[in-house]
């Protein structure tokens, strides 16, 4: 470290004209402090440039009231970096973000680098980190995200965490932490929503007050250590959906039975010799239960036993079990087949009715070609491109689906909008029934399986947020996809109105209604979809509303479709004469609610990028202000960069009045719940997208809401 310093003084003194910035000055200790074989990390890190803003790793952002940008954002990780960690990264002030992970590192974390008093995430995991963990580390104001994992800290972990009010995620696993766990700072630790303390070297018992978090999800990991005593009660009051993971410690007596004990499986709690009780397979009392209908102290009959079962009646009792037992298969089979029809279901007959009674030729069957059940296993059967050879057909997605194509081509259609991704009709049907009718390219006529199996996975997601998909039509120069109306509009039109003014329903429990549904269903699609979609475009124009104002996501999968068909719907075609022909949209506008890393040519798609995009959506509600820089008239209703708008509020802590919607302000019993959400929208526009928590997470998050 004197070396660095050194460094650090020749700098000042020996080159007074140096024009490299102070923080590029810090930056370059690092540099230096590393050995060669990671020099390459730094290969464009020059000290001839004015600014380190440009450096490998290195972001940095306007600060109020500064002439210069500063660093914000430090992150190399897994870049093989061998060294230690430099003091003078303290004298980086604006600081937030420090991601060295998965690197080399050796050494203790010095103590002066919490003087970078701007810090909200610390990500030091995956090193050879040793010594104490500092005290200074919760002078730290900001300080919501402390990973220092698979590390060689030791000592015992401070009392003074207390004092980090603001900490989400603690994560101190697999290091050699000692002594016994600090009973004091968790009732104080109100926001912490991971806590992982797991393969350390910690005893004594677990203390009460870990129950306090109240905000925590996920799991309460405390395996691994040398834990001892009872399990206190208190646990059972963390919230239901937080498991615990006990495992390989030495904690004895009875698994306390209330709260959130009742959801813990067995694996919860192996490896603790001397526990028992529910859900262990070890009783308390140490003795075998009685018999069912007799007294402890009661004779069991001795006839039978010393006489034994007659051969006739051996051979019955083997006959009915046999016959039981095949019973129990046909029931099983018949209930698989039933179960695996409906969900399989489809519908089509040589007269192109959906639900209809029609001479149906199977359950599933080929209608012109086109394979209407939503199975991928029997598609290799077919030829690649022999779908869609014929005049096309409509297929059907949802078994109860009940209409003809012939009342398609004669229903009334208008149209809805238009973009790169087709265009979306309203089409009433002859029974009055609505439907959303979407059109895409003309193209993909040799790609009619990979089709089909992208829409039959679209269609098997059916959850009361996410817009259902019904059928499609497909031709070699058409393919629509027909789906539920929503008839209400979208969110971006309740939000901004078709003349700047928003709708006067969109009061704060509405709002939080919506958003809540919204995060339910893209939840949905990250975690229980078939594919574990990622939607790629979230924004308030594809959160369709009911008249319920219950929100309905929209648009999911298309990018795959449209890859196949692309975007330039054919004027003709066999529906060329039923639905009004427009050329899509194709002006490229920027879309400011994709997250930085989705802005980059070339990445692919991820689960992060609709957590960011979430996250700007709700931070639009709770603004109403509008990060869309493509709306026609520049208004005070637009923020180009709303995620940096309202962080700046909450640093420069702004009054919560120049930040809410004002259609809000008059409701002023709903301040907590507000802040809650902003609090929520914060962590899923994080930069990192290592920071943002999963969709499941959030609404989980949201829910605790209200």
């Amino acid at each position: 470290m004197t070396v660095t310093f050194f460094i650090f003084l020749l700098y000042f003194f020996f080159h007074p004209a140096v024009s490299l910035s102070s923080d590029g000055i810090a930056l370059l200790t690092l540099k230096s402090a590393v050995d060669a074989p990671g020099a390459a990390a730094f290969s464009d890190w020059n000290d001839a440039d004015a600014t380190p803003c440009r450096w490998s790793g290195v972001t940095c952002a306007n600060i109020s009231g500064l002439p210069e940008p500063r660093v914000v954002g430090l992150a190399l990780s897994g870049k093989g970096l061998r060294g230690y960690l430099p003091s003078e990264l303290g004298t980086l002030l604006y600081l937030r973000r420090l991601n060295l992970h998965t690197n080399a590192l050796r050494g203790a974390i010095p103590a002066q680098l919490f003087n970078a008093t701007a810090l909200h995430s610390v990500f030091l995991h995956g090193n050879n980190l040793s010594g104490n963990l500092p005290p200074s580390v919760c002078t730290l104001p900001r300080l919501e995200n402390l990973d220092l994992s698979d590390n060689a800290l030791s000592g015992a972990i401070p009392d003074t965490l207390r004092k980090c009010s603001n900490l989400q995620r603690l994560i101190l696993a697999r290091n050699k932490f000692s002594g016994e766990i600090p009973a004091s700072p968790w009732p104080e630790l109100k926001s912490l929503v991971q806590l992982d303390l797991s393969s350390n070297l910690l005893e004594g018992s677990i203390p009460d007050k870990l129950g306090e978090l109240k905000t925590l999800t996920g799991t309460l990991n405390l395996s691994f250590n040398h834990l001892s005593g009872k399990i206190p009660k208190s646990l059972g009051n963390l919230p239901v959906a937080v498991s615990f993971d006990l495992r390989n410690n030495d904690l004895s007596g009875e698994i306390p039975q209330m709260g959130s004990f009742s959801n813990q499986g067995p694996t919860a709690f192996l490896n603790n010799p001397n526990l028992c009780g529910f859900p262990l397979q070890k009783p308390c009392t140490g003795s075998a239960p009685s018999e069912p209908g007799l007294s402890p102290g009661s004779r069991r009959p001795a006839h039978r036993s010393a006489k034994g079962l007659s051969p006739g009646l051996i051979i019955l009792i083997s006959v009915a079990d046999a016959a039981g037992v095949a019973l129990i298969g046909l029931v099983v089979v018949y209930v698989y087949w039933k179960r695996k029809g409906k969900s399989n279901g489809c519908s089509c007959s040589l007269k192109r009715k959906f639900g209809g009674e029609s001479e149906k030729l199977s359950l599933c069957c080929w209608c012109n070609g086109v394979k209407s059940d939503d199975s991928e296993v029997e598609e290799g059967e077919k030829e690649e491109g022999e779908g869609g050879r014929g005049e096309g057909d409509l297929v059907a997605i949802d078994k109860g689906f009940n209409f003809e194509l012939d009342e398609l081509l004669r229903a009334s259609a208008y149209v809805l909008g238009k973009s790169g991704l087709g265009i979306v009709y309203k089409v009433v049907l002859g029974n009055g029934v609505p439907v959303a009718v979407r059109r895409l390219g003309e193209g993909g006529e040799q790609r009619y399986k990979e089709f089909a199996a992208e829409v039959q996975a679209i269609g098997k997601v059916k959850h009361p947020n996410i817009v259902k998909l019904r059928a499609y039509y497909w031709a070699p120069d058409e393919k629509l996809l027909i789906s539920d109306f929503i008839s209400n509009g979208n969110l971006a039109t309740a939000l901004r109105g078709r003349n700047g003014q928003p709708s006067p329903n969109l009061s704060w429990s509405t709002r939080l209604k919506i958003i809540k549904g919204a995060a339910r269903g893209l939840a949905y699609l990250h975690e229980c979809s078939p594919r574990k979609f990622v939607h790629g475009d979230i924004k308030p124009s594809n959160l369709l509303l009911d008249t319920d104002f219950q929100p309905h996501i929209s648009d999911f999968g298309l990018n795959r479709l449209i890859s196949i068909t692309g975007n330039n719907p054919s004027s003709g075609g066999f529906m060329g004469g039923s639905l009004p022909y427009l050329k899509p949209s194709q002006t490229e506008r920027t879309n400011n609610y994709k997250a930085p890393e989705a802005r980059v040519p070339g990445c692919r798609p991820t689960q992060k990028w609709d957590v960011y995009s979430f996250g700007v959506v709700l931070l639009e509600l709770l603004t109403g202000k509008s990060p869309d820089s493509s709306l026609a008239a520049s208004t005070s209703m637009e923020v180009p960069d709303l995620v940096r708008w309202v962080r700046k509020g909450f640093e420069q802590e702004s009054p919560l009045s120049e930040i809410v919607d004002p259609s809000m302000l008059h409701e002023v019993h709903a301040k907590k719940e507000v802040l809650a959400a902003f609090h929520v929208a914060l962590q899923c526009t994080e930069g990192d997208p290592e920071v943002r928590p999963r969709m499941k997470t959030v609404s989980e998050n949201l829910e605790r809401i209200g």
